[in-house]
């Protein structure tokens, strides 16, 4: 596997949330910084060594509401 794409989202009360897409990993934090750090340790934790993806993309989906 070359990469892991991570769907993230930022739920009302500001948490952000990340879920892997093809494997069972999620993981969240307070601040993108802090979830970018729990995003890896979470992949290192999950892959044996040598077999953890080299690239991990972030996927960032956003809800918006707008009046009509």
């Amino acid at each position: 596997m070359n990469e892991i794409i991570f769907l993230v989202e930022e739920n009302p009360e500001g948490v952000y949330s990340a879920r892997a897409l093809g494997e069972a990993i999620f993981t969240a934090a307070a601040t993108p910084d802090e979830l970018q750090r729990m995003i890896r340790d979470a992949v290192a934790c999950h892959f044996d060594e040598g077999t953890a993806p080299k690239i991990i993309r972030l996927h960032y989906v956003r809800e918006e509401v707008i009046s009509a």
